[in-house]
């Protein structure tokens, strides 16, 4: 493959060959050409077979804009990179902005421009950015003005940015204003199938992210498996969501899936519950994706989903609990696509569709994926053993420099990080984390069930579960409960916790600590980051049952 990349410096901090996890295309829709942009297949495709009038992006209030209007612009803010900013093929791109469609057309022109995508969640602050910023070596950004504060003090701080253009600006040498001195005509360039194309920052659950690069065949390939062989798309869907497009849950379901099938998506500034349901009757939403967290607060407006057009959900990001997915199910008649994905695997690599999922089963390796639970050394286990996953399939981990490449990839294999059991019938069981698995005088105990258990009393409204140190257990369950606003947190309410999870699940997992907070630590994505919870220590209002 000839590499269209001038600047290579992402080629050159790949991990070497032998560290990489097997690539498998054993699937004919696999097997891509050498020479090979995204943006072709995804957006200049859509004009060169008819579809430049097609429904693309919308926003509420904002642009409604058609595959010819967002390969108009996109074209120009491509040109705007190469010829004001000086943009050579294989440069990284900070795009920093909430979703809108604007930065759907900005990451386009990134890949038509032949360079590299660090897109930033729009929460991130000055020293979150200037990791990223150093550790991709990043040069240029396109901002959005509204979330200009923090990336003005990261360009004062890293001299090495010193390309940036805001847009929704309005000013004179604002984005628009220098896209209209361009043509909108772009001549997208030939980049090979391995050129990266996106460096992917991990959410941070770990508390310490990680540099994720992955390739033009990489976006095709996960076009080609999830949405093709279980979302099953058709091209008058409306994709409506939650996660950003920095995260790259939100990338495929938001923007990559979508554009693959000729269909449109609804991309949302702010998308809490409340204004996620708005817009869903609004734009009338045929495909849902979101976390379970939203799930459980949307199911209870059950009567307004079921008069709605929405017709697929699919969640990830967290660990779907099973009264999650019978709560949706019973309030909308919408059976959940749940699945697990990876910022190293770029997307969903285990799932099911509505008719095979099963109540606490994750689902099955995703068409041109496998996947296995082993042991510590890497042997397979029998059916029902609780043991790590490892996966492998057309994407893996390429970390950017980081020596933690050899714990993510072992003998071919991508290791999560996730606990999983299989059954006789071939579907995955998501047990936790690998580290959180609470060992408690004997017992292991995995923290998501005792969740499950606790999420199912009418009083709380979230929960976490950790395991801290004890004298007598090694270990004991404590539980962090956001109560229902009208529920009074009392020493009654532990006990009516307590008891209530030992009459849900064995009586030994149950939560010997809870501590009522008034909110979790998430990531900006809405995964629940235990971390904090470990290092937070003891908090007000703790309560403990007798040992």
């Amino acid at each position: 493959m000839t590499s269209a990349h001038i600047d290579t410096f992402a080629r050159d901090n790949l991990p070497p060959l032998e560290q990489w996890p097997d690539l498998v295309f054993d699937r004919p829709e696999l097997r891509f050409p050498a020479q090979l942009n995204c943006a072709s297949e995804l957006l200049d495709r859509q004009l060169s077979d008819g579809n430049g009038d097609r429904p693309c992006v919308r926003a509420p209030g904002g642009p409604q804009w058609t595959y010819a209007d967002l390969h108009e612009r996109a074209n120009r803010i491509a040109a705007v990179l190469v010829h004001e900013m000086g943009l050579v093929p294989g440069n990284r791109v900070l795009l920093d902005a909430p979703n809108n469609p604007m930065l759907a057309a900005c990451w386009f022109a990134v890949m038509k421009a032949g360079g590299i995508a660090v897109t930033a969640m729009p929460m991130l602050r000055v020293k979150e950015l200037t990791q990223i910023v150093d550790k991709a070596r990043i040069t240029h950004a396109l901002c959005d003005i509204a979330v200009a504060g923090q990336l003005e003090q990261v360009v004062a701080a890293c001299p090495t940015l010193d390309q940036v253009r805001y847009f929704h600006s309005g000013a004179d040498d604002g984005l628009e204003a220098l896209m209209a001195r361009q043509s909108d005509r772009f001549d997208t360039v030939a980049t090979a199938a391995d050129d990266v194309c996106l460096i992917a920052f991990t959410s941070g659950t770990t508390g310490v992210p990680k540099a994720t690069a992955h390739f033009h065949r990489d976006v095709m390939a996960i076009c080609h498996c999830f949405p093709q062989h279980i979302l099953r798309p058709r091209p008058d869907d409306v994709f409506i969501g939650s996660p950003p497009l920095a995260f790259t849950f939100g990338l495929g379901g938001l923007l990559l899936f979508p554009m693959a099938v000729g269909a449109s998506a609804v991309l949302l500034e702010q998308a809490s519950p409340a204004l996620l349901l708005d817009a869903i009757k609004n734009f009338g939403a045929t495909v849902l994706f979101t976390a379970p967290t939203s799930y459980r607060i949307l199911a209870q407006h059950g009567a307004e989903l079921r008069d709605s057009a929405l017709r697929k959900c699919v969640s990830a990001g967290e660990p779907l609990p099973p009264t999650t997915r019978t709560r949706w199910r019973e309030a909308t008649g919408i059976e959940l696509i749940d699945g697990i994905g990876a910022t190293e695997m770029l997307h969903i690599f285990i799932s099911a569709d509505e008719e095979h999922a099963r109540p606490g089963a994750t689902g099955l390796p995703v068409p041109g994926y496998e996947a296995r639970v082993v042991d510590e050394n890497g042997q397979p286990l029998p059916p029902g053993a609780v043991g790590l996953l490892a996966v492998r399939g057309p994407t893996g981990c390429r970390y950017l420099a980081d020596e933690r490449q050899t714990v993510y990839v072992r003998d071919g294999w991508n290791y999560t990080g996730d606990a999983y059991s299989v059954d006789a019938d071939g579907y995955f069981h998501y047990q936790a984390r690998s580290d959180d698995m609470i060992v408690s005088a004997g017992y292991n105990i995995a923290a998501p069930e005792v969740e499950d258990a606790l999420a199912g009393h009418a009083a709380v409204a979230d929960c976490a579960v950790i395991g801290v140190p004890d004298e007598d257990r090694g270990q004991i369950v404590k539980a962090y409960v956001v109560l229902r606003p009208e529920i009074e947190a009392t020493d009654r309410m532990v006990e009516e916790l307590q008891d209530f999870v030992k009459q849900t699940v064995a009586p030994y997992k149950y939560p010997r600590a809870i501590a009522f907070v008034d909110a979790l630590p998430r990531t900006p994505t809405g995964k629940l980051q235990r971390f904090r919870l470990r290092e937070s220590g003891a908090v007000q209002g703790d309560s403990a049952a007798t040992p």
